[in-house]
This record gives structure tokens, sequence and C-alpha cells, in this order.
């Protein structure tokens, strides 16, 4: 296979929503590091395309169809992995959505909908495989990796739904590392600038006629595939921002002021300490990240 390396050899991984954009590119990168590959996808054409990819260079793969956000699908994506090859050590959550609307004009069922598959389909597989791992007993070199956005770190603007679910794949990957640690796991999340399907018609994401391409897929795909080796067995809890060939690290949540009023403090009071409370961030939005 090309590009194939050795340092994931013998591991078994998971990827969700694998059958196109994304998914498909970490699919790729973790079988061209050596890994097998289940490529989770509600399309089962989409599923199998990957799949004949990564065959074709010389890498082992299989398909599972299925909406990950449905609790018996995350629990038949984990039986596959361990019926098809053994094992397994890897889970990138990669499947989800998006419905854009600004939120005085949304409908319920666009909040439930993104919510459930963004939210609710990165926790059911890592239900199934946190409980797998706890009863198998520790082992190092585990890993889960979230995919988390821009939109979840940031303000925007017309996409609440997304913007919710996306943050709140930032606590669940901090939950998930201070939980799974103890079976051997790292847990961490990725945001990314990349062309998708969900992107390809933003006028910034524009292929370009000629030269370096920083929204290339394959820029995330490869901070995943680190991340899932062995030199990153010391990262966890933390949220990667990959924009082609720049990456970041974003966070922790942080007490940025503090102040400490009298016993019997009034609401005006806080207006005196605005100063100290919001020193050197203003009491407005927080910036947008610059890594273009």
């Amino acid at each position: 296979m090309a590009d194939r390396g050795a340092e994931l050899a013998g591991r078994v991984a998971i990827v969700t929503g694998g059958g196109r954009g994304l998914g498909r590119a970490h699919a790729l990168a973790l079988a061209a590091g050596g890994a097998s590959v289940v490529v989770n996808n509600r399309s089962p054409g989409a599923a199998e395309a990957v799949v004949a990819e990564v065959e074709a260079r010389g890498g082992h793969a299989v398909a599972h169809t299925g909406d990950v956000a449905d609790w018996s699908t995350a629990e038949s994506l984990v039986a596959t992995a361990l019926e098809t090859f053994g094992g397994l050590h890897v889970l990138v959550n990669n499947a989800g959505i998006t419905r854009d609307r600004m939120s005085f004009k949304m409908a319920e069922a666009e909040w439930d909908e993104v919510v459930r598959v963004n939210l609710k389909g990165h926790f059911a597989p890592s239900r199934f495989i946190g409980a797998y791992w706890r009863e198998a007993g520790s082992e190092p070199g585990r890993r889960i990796v979230n995919t988390t956005s821009e939109g979840g770190l940031f303000p925007a603007q017309g996409h609440a739904n997304y913007s919710a679910s996306k943050a709140a794949i930032v606590g669940l990957t901090l939950e998930l590392a201070a939980e799974l640690g103890r079976c051997g796991a790292t847990v961490n999340a990725v945001a990314m600038r990349a062309r998708t399907r969900m992107t390809e018609n933003v006028e910034m994401f524009a292929k370009p006629d000629a030269g370096p391409d920083p929204y290339d897929p394959v820029h995330a795909a490869k901070v995943v595939r680190w991340l899932c080796g062995p030199d990153a067995d010391d990262v966890t809890g933390q949220v990667l921002l990959v924009v082609g060939r720049r990456v970041g690290v974003v966070g922790p949540m942080t007490v940025r002021g503090r102040v400490a009023l009298k016993h019997e403090w009034q609401p005006g009071d806080l207006t005196a300490a605005k100063a100290s409370l919001f020193e050197g961030a203003g009491s407005g939005l927080p910036g947008y990240a610059d890594l273009s």
C-alpha cells in the first residue's frame, strides 16, 4: 500500500462516517499506517468503495452499514470489528451532519437530528468500545479520536444546532479521557478546515488551480493517524485544530479572571470589578482562531 507504515500494524480501527470526505481520508490514512479498518457509513455503496480502495493498496478493511447514533447499530459496529479482525484498538468518531439555519428560524426536527447524529453518534460507539475495553482489562495503545469543529469552538452564525453538538463533543472528549485512561486509552478531538460535502460549495474551500491545497482532507487525516500511533501515547484530553500544514492546540477552558467580593455583595459590585474579571479579553465574544 502506498505510504504504508508499520506504526499501526496489528491495530484494528473503526471509522464512522468513513465513506466520504474526512472519514474516507481517515480510513485510508489508518490503513496506510498498517491498521485493519472497519469503514462505517449509512450508505453501503460508499463504505464498500472505501474498502475496495484500501484493499487495492494492500490493506485490510471491511464495510459496516448503519446509523451509529442508533444504540444497536453502534453495538453491532464494535461486534463487527471483533468478529472480523479479532480485536479493537482505535475508534475515530467522524459521522456528522449539518442543517444550517438561524436559531430563530430553526425547526425542532432540525435541532434534534443534528444533535442526535453528531453527539449521540459520537457517544454510542464510544460507550460500547469503552465497555469492551473495560471488560478486556487495561491495555496500552487504545485510542478514541473525536471530531469537533471550529463552529463548536468559536462563535459563528446560522448553525446553533451544529455548534452546540460540536461544543458538546469537546466536553465528551474530556470526560471520556478521564474515564477511559484506566483502560489504557487516550481520547482526543480534532477540528479541521477541510473540503467535504458540507463545505465544497463555500467559496473559501474552492480547490486551488495550482499549488498547495490547504483544505484537502488528507491534512486532517495525518493528524488523526499520528494521534492513533505510539508517538501520541502521552497525549490525551486535547483538542487539535488543523488548517493545512498548521496545527494548533485549543483550550482548555480556564478561569481567566477572579475577584473576591465582600460577604454582603450586591450585583452592582460586579460593575466595579469588570476590569479585573475580563482583563485582556473584554466582555464580548471570544476571537475566532486564525490559522489560515
